[in-house]
């Protein structure tokens, strides 16, 4: 089996080989770059790095300005400071105006584990999504995270990138033909009794769920869906007609995430049963990753079960 990288690891390698060839791109950090791994753009072309420290709203203001002169700004910082404290700034200074800067929340997730509750974001993607002209998305491993910032280093506009503390297993480069698209999901593996619609580092928890339906005789789709806005509604409505049935899987609060974008389309346009599955509107306690990811039910097991009951509402 591969190594298990981390989606913020290669997200700092992506930044770095795209600042070869675009000199446009900027990055500012706020005293975080060791976590989020910008450090490595800042000593391969300091002159385009910027360390704003412990003043998240001076960064997002900054960056705007520099959207307004050409460049291309990635602010970075940890995801509830990046979602939270500084909404008002991202809201008034990127979003209204539709600048071209990429709002980069690291250590998203109850998996960010020993840093404790307070530091576990679970209401980023409910918090970004709610923002008008902000685009909101989470890859789930290395090779979809370095093809998305390539993407968004060549779509113009406001943006949300979610990257994660854990080091995962790579799922996307072993799926023939899968090839990464803003706004598009990508089903990694096909069924026909129920849709399992995954977000980051719970797309591999998706895949092993499958295996366990498998072995009971239920073919489970799994669908990587690593746009949360704009949600891919033509995928949806396709596999809610082919499997009838939809669990949706989050690292992040049922309300208003994954989840509720999914439910939101799905009960206007195509109805089938739909069992979301996340965090249950608590916050987080601190542990080791993996313990509290299982503390909180975001396990395979789970999301079979969570598969069991969606099919049993068709």
């Amino acid at each position: 089996m591969a190594d298990k990288i981390a989606t913020r690891a290669a997200y700092g390698k992506a930044l770095v080989a795209l600042g070869e060839t675009d000199d446009s791109i900027v990055v500012l950090d706020a005293d975080l770059s060791g976590s989020t791994m910008t450090k490595e753009f800042g000593v391969e072309y300091p002159e385009r790095f910027f360390n704003m420290g412990i003043a998240e709203a001076n960064m997002i203001g900054v960056s705007a300005g520099l959207a307004t002169c050409g460049k291309k700004p990635f602010a970075n910082s940890f995801a509830i400071f990046s979602a939270g404290r500084v909404w008002e700034q991202i809201r008034n200074s990127v979003a209204y105006p539709k600048l071209n800067v990429k709002i980069v929340g690291s250590h998203g997730g109850l998996s960010v584990g020993e840093d404790g509750a307070t530091h576990q974001c679970i209401e980023d993607f409910a918090i970004m999504r709610a923002i008008p002209n902000m685009m909101v998305l989470c890859p789930c491993d290395a090779n979809e995270m370095t093809q998305a910032v390539k993407a968004l280093v060549d779509y113009n506009g406001p943006a949300y990138l979610r990257l994660g503390r854990l080091a995962v297993e790579s799922v996307t480069d072993t799926v023939e033909g899968y090839q990464f698209e803003i706004g598009k999901g990508a089903v990694l593996k096909d069924g026909a009794d129920v849709t399992i619609v995954a977000v980051g580092l719970m797309v591999q928890m998706a895949l092993k769920a499958s295996e366990i339906l498998s072995e009971e005789g239920i073919s489970a789709r799994v669908v990587d869906m690593h746009t949360i806005k704009p949600i891919d509604g033509e995928l949806l409505a396709k596999c809610a007609k082919e499997t009838g049935a939809i669990v949706t899987t989050e690292e992040h609060n049922v309300l208003g995430g994954l989840g509720g974008a999914v439910a939101e389309y799905v009960s206007e346009n195509c109805p089938v049963p739909v069992v979301r599955h996340g965090v249950y509107d608590e916050f987080g306690r601190s542990g080791k990753a993996e313990s509290v990811l299982h503390a909180f039910g975001l396990s395979p097991e789970e999301i079979a079960e969570k598969a069991r009951e969606a099919i049993g509402k068709k």
